[in-house]
């Protein structure tokens, strides 16, 4: 977790993108696993990528 605290946070995240919903130890584990992905491969693609699919799970939610 100390890596994952060397970054700013923001509105969302590689992690909150790919695995929305944290709801067990092993979920936890996942997002952590995406979170350092994203600190090593950081780029404005990423960025990018992370902001379109941001939008469209804003615009376009799934039906539950």
């Amino acid at each position: 977790y100390e890596l994952r605290y060397k970054i700013r946070p923001g509105i969302s995240g590689w992690a909150q993108v790919n695995y929305p919903q944290v709801l067990s130890i092993k979920d936890a584990e996942n997002t952590l696993g995406y979170d350092i992905y994203y600190l090593r491969n950081f780029s404005i693609w990423l960025d990018l990528i992370i902001t379109f699919k941001t939008m469209k799970m804003v615009l376009l939610p799934k039906n539950n």
